[in-house]
């Protein structure tokens, strides 16, 4: 029999499934993994923005992902919106050193709407769960609020953050460049080496959930065994061309005022397959 990565997502609710546990469960199915969540924070979210974030209590945090661990044992652990420094500790606590693999994507402010952490998260994160991560994946804003360092505008000044987050106890840091001007490129910095990931600009305003799709691709691809530098580049790959359908499932829900999802099941179906089931 098969054996199927199980991969469990520990992050806030997007009521809208672009973003959060739900685009994460989705990401793990267009891999092929068993997806399993654990909610930190309720959001009130569509497409058009945040309105509000109602953190889960620590202990209750705490309860989900030992009910997880303790039966089904995954593979891989991808942690986005922890919220509050009190989860932070709590998940650092519950899942030890854990799996493998565990993908810290430290969800700070989104594109658009509120906050989605307390103040003073940022400390939290580099103390508590950055050490237990094999790769973190900041955007340019949370590379720069885990830094207290200014936006990075070039890749070199991205490098220079990601080595200070070596420094701090990561064992290996991706900075998303996908805000820099022109084309879009992340700096992946380890202990041995710096690299560059060079990608596509897909002209497309639907890109809501798009960070937590490609650390969530990540931490697929490194469940089932793939090397970091081949994760990093399968998931980007399968980013890009999810941008390059997000028109079409934007047009299909029926999203026009507001920045839809990439479509995470590009591959498995066009929108027509529920009809065709019936």
């Amino acid at each position: 029999m098969i054996q199927l990565p199980k991969l469990l997502t520990i992050a806030g609710s997007d009521p809208s499934g672009g973003a959060g546990v739900q685009g994460d469960l989705k990401t793990f199915s267009a891999f092929g993994g068993y997806g399993m969540a654990v909610i930190t924070a309720l959001t009130a979210q569509n497409t058009l923005g945040v309105t509000g974030a109602w953190p889960v209590a620590p202990e209750i945090v705490a309860a989900q992902i030992a009910s997880v661990i303790d039966d089904l044992r995954p593979d891989a652990i991808k942690i986005g919106m922890v919220a509050t420094a009190g989860n932070a500790r709590a998940i650092a606590q519950t899942i030890g050193r854990g799996p493998q693999a565990i993908v810290l994507d430290p969800v700070l402010v989104p594109t658009q709407g509120v906050s989605l952490a307390e103040a003073k998260l940022e400390a939290a994160l580099v103390s508590d769960l950055l050490p237990l991560a094999s790769l973190v994946t900041p955007n340019l804003f949370e590379a720069a609020a885990l830094t207290a360092t200014n936006i990075a505008t070039t890749p070199q000044e991205m490098a220079t953050q990601g080595q200070a987050l070596i420094a701090a106890g990561a064992r290996a840091v991706l900075v998303k460049g996908g805000d820099l001007a022109g084309a879009p490129v992340d700096v992946l910095v380890a202990a041995s080496e710096t690299r560059l990931f060079h990608g596509r600009r897909i002209m497309t305003r639907h890109s809501h959930g798009t960070g937590c799709a490609l650390s969530a691709a990540i931490t697929a691809e490194l469940a089932k065994g793939a090397p970091l530098i081949d994760a990093i580049a399968t998931a980007k790959s399968w980013l890009e061309n999810a941008l390059e359908a997000a028109d079409a499932l934007a047009a299909a829900l029926d999203v026009s005022a507001g920045r839809g999802p990439p479509h995470h099941f590009f591959s498995l179906w066009d929108g027509s397959a529920p009809q065709d089931l019936l």
